[in-house]
């Protein structure tokens, strides 16, 4: 590969990075390297839904990053896996569906992303999907990408939340990705036909058959390769050996919120202090790089179920075995669903114009690595503020490119993060004391009925909050000093390098963040094409009429 030229060349193999590699290599006159340093997703472990904790929790399929003794959760040492695999994180994530609400979109654009409101990128979403259901002006029907609910909700403890949420005086909504977001109602997975749709099923497969696209796993890159400010290549290891390989066209990272800013300092692209702290040397100073971190926090809501029809009761290994087998011959049953199939979005208080709390619901009382709570039958909802203040950064230590950076969220840094946690507590205890759960509602296993005063949730929080693994913003799209790239995601002051993928939001949507990903790349993939993009839409967003006086 020494001094080979492609037109492009595309770093990480994620969710936005097979997108890129899909959509750039549909011109056959385009040449395409996409570099990965994961190898093949060819795993039952990751292409089985029901067994998603596993990659996540797997050196071979995942970074296993940990942030820094993050200073507002007792010094706790925060998990923060990012995919290291062909589809990235899509291969190791949760599946869950979610655009974000509208009004994130329009963020973007009040932050400087000019075009990126709702408008224009729910064409991109809807190219992006194949929805499982009848259609409508919100869904798409023809994208690579398989949406659907999984089970359909077949164990009553999913209905029995949304009944819960409607009795507790919040709105039913049959499409949170559609004209109206707030509410409770199924939740939506990228899966299809039983198998997880990740971008390397979705994307990157159908695309590995064309000659002009050459993709290198087990490629670990050093650094973007610059003559002055002109981008001319990349250089990468791969077993022990350095390639340096050019570019005609642009480089594009699509390496993650962890990842890409991390590239762009090994490059000498950064904070003047942080590069040269570091030992490498300043080649073009952009303060905004790694800066700006954002992630969701969430924790479990969990309760003992007085019915056994949890789904602890399939947690033994010879349940497991069935359920895997069946999922083998089928592709369908248990093994074919994340089993968060029924969710819900509300506000934490009036005065919120849009949604700030998101719900999972989940028919098991189990923790991320899939091991039991507790003994006996439960159920959980994790419940998490989407909307955070507190910003964290990602810090280049060294110019050895094998040495994880420093990671700093700063979780709960601000008042307005803390009291968000509060409401989610106080709000979802109503609503689990519905009626609608009367007949399976056991005792309160965590937090505990005994937390129940502003000191006492904080304090439960700060202990047991966890990541619900939705790092971006680190490379943020904008105009204002410390924003890294541009509305066309070119890299302010940097020839022919662009970044593509959620480091570059400027803001954190109300949401799981894969779908935006997505979108981002899809709409992405027109501007560097030099496509018209699609035209903006111009369908309704349903809004809480009395959101300024009312909280539901």
């Amino acid at each position: 590969m020494n001094n080979k030229k492609f037109d492009y060349i595309i770093v990480g193999a994620g969710s936005a990075g097979c997108v890129l590699a899909n959509r750039l290599s549909e011109d056959a006159n385009n040449s395409v390297l996409l570099l990965e340093t994961g190898g093949s997703d060819k795993s039952i472990f990751i292409q089985m839904p029901t067994a998603l904790s596993i990659p996540m929790n797997t050196k071979k399929y995942a970074w296993q990053f940990e942030t820094q003794p993050e200073p507002h959760l007792d010094g706790r040492r925060m998990h923060c896996p990012r995919g290291k695999v062909l589809g990235g994180s899509s291969s190791i994530n949760g599946m869950v569906y979610v655009r974000g609400h509208a009004k994130d979109f329009d963020e973007w654009q009040q932050y400087g992303a000019k075009d990126w409101d709702y408008a224009h990128c729910l064409p991109y979403f809807k190219k992006a999907e194949t929805w499982a259901f009848p259609g409508d002006e919100y869904r798409g029907k023809e994208g690579p990408l398989g949406v659907n609910n999984g089970n359909q909700m077949k164990n009553p403890l999913y209905k029995a939340f949304v009944d819960a949420g409607v009795e507790a005086g919040y709105l039913a909504t049959d499409d949170y990705n559609g004209a109206a977001q707030e509410g409770f109602g199924p939740m939506h997975m990228t899966i299809k036909d039983g198998v997880r749709s990740s971008t390397a099923n979705a994307y990157l497969r159908p695309a590995m058959a064309r000659n002009n696209l050459t993709v290198v796993t087990h490629a670990l890159v050093h650094k973007v390769l610059l003559d002055g400010k002109k981008t001319v290549g990349v250089r990468y290891e791969r077993k022990g050996k350095l390639f340096d390989v050019n570019v005609n066209k642009e480089v594009i990272l699509s390496a993650g919120p962890i990842g890409s800013p991390h590239i762009l300092q090994l490059s000498g692209i950064g904070n003047r202090t942080t590069l040269e702290e570091a030992g490498i040397d300043v080649n073009h100073e952009l303060p905004g790089v790694g800066e700006n971190l954002q992630d969701h926090l969430e924790f479990y809501f969990q309760f003992k179920c007085k019915k056994p029809i949890s789904l602890n009761g399939q947690l033994g290994l010879w349940n497991k075995f069935l359920i895997g087998t069946r999922w083998i011959l089928t592709k369908q049953g248990l093994g074919a669903t994340n089993h968060f199939e029924s969710c819900g979005f509300i506000r934490s208080k009036a005065e919120v114009e849009w949604p700030d709390l998101q719900y999972h619901f989940l028919p098991a009382a189990m923790r991320y690595d899939g091991k039991e709570a507790f003994a006996g039958h439960g159920f959980q909802v994790h419940i998490g503020h989407n909307k955070p203040k507190s910003r964290g950064a990602v810090k280049v230590l060294s110019d050895d490119p094998k040495a994880h950076p420093q990671i700093c969220f700063n979780y709960l840094e601000h008042e307005d993060d803390k009291e968000g946690f509060r409401a989610c507590v106080r709000l979802t205890r109503e609503i689990i004391h519905q009626t609608a759960f009367d007949e399976y509602r056991g005792e309160e296993i965590q937090p505990g009925i005994e937390v129940q005063t502003d000191e006492e949730i904080d304090t439960f929080v700060r202990q047991f909050v966890e990541s619900a693994y939705h790092p971006s913003c680190s490379c943020k799209m904008g105009e204002d000093e410390m924003a890294v790239v541009d509305s066309d995601t070119k890299v302010h002051g940097i020839e022919g390098l662009r970044v593509v993928d959620s480091s570059i939001f400027p803001t954190i949507p109300n949401g799981n963040l894969n779908a935006p990903t997505i979108m981002v790349a899809e709409r992405a993939a027109d501007i560097i094409r030099g496509h018209k993009v699609l035209p903006p839409s111009d369908a309704e967003v349903r809004m809480s009429p009395n959101w300024q006086q009312q909280q539901r």
